[in-house]
């Protein structure tokens, strides 16, 4: 049996230099069909995002190799973000393997796997995702990952499953009355 590799992700903040590579990932064909199209608009957003406070815009790092991007938000701290009905603390996920030759080889999965793991460790409560429901090859990265579908939706954002995974280490009660959950642990 061979042995497995083992693989070491590292998430560093966006920086200004970091800019002109995400936007050559961004005109990727793999990237663009999922995110605007537009490589101009959407690296002037994540440049935004650098000062957000409710937006934390990383580098995906594969050792000492940058691989892709991934940014965590609060939608509980967007004005009308139509994710609000999540369980306070919980925190989305927006990524991307920006080098093509590095798509289905599992980095996916293991990177979302261990960024949300470090997410549970500060003591998120949930994490949640959406991709296009037509995305089947991310549907199932994040599946690998250990998210579960709980809804569709259509927003500003565009059609989206929402896949969601849970802290095993916080329990919920859903409020009969609002159908919204309270973090009991």
């Amino acid at each position: 049996m061979p042995n497995e590799p083992i693989y070491r992700y590292r998430f560093i903040p966006v920086e200004p230099r970091h800019l002109n590579m995400i936007s050559e990932w961004l005109a990727e064909p793999h990237v663009a069909k999922w995110w605007d199209g537009d490589p101009e608009a959407e690296a002037a957003s994540i440049a935004e995002h650098m000062d957000s406070v409710s937006v934390e815009p990383f580098i995906i790092m594969l050792g000492d190799e940058a691989i892709g991007y991934l940014q965590a938000y609060d939608p509980h701290l967007e004005d009308d973000h139509p994710y609000q009905d999540q369980p306070t603390g919980t925190l989305g996920l927006d990524q991307f393997i920006g080098e093509p030759d590095l798509i289905g080889q599992g980095h996916g999965p293991r990177l979302l796997d261990e960024f949300v793991s470090l997410l549970f460790e500060e003591g998120v409560p949930r994490v949640i995702v959406d991709p296009d429901p037509a995305n089947s090859q991310a549907i199932k990265a994040y599946e690998k990952a250990g998210f579960v579908a709980f809804d569709t939706r259509t927003s500003i954002y565009g059609p989206a499953l929402m896949m969601a995974r849970d802290n095993p280490d916080l329990v919920f009660e859903q409020s009969p009355e609002d159908g919204q959950e309270t973090r009991l642990q």
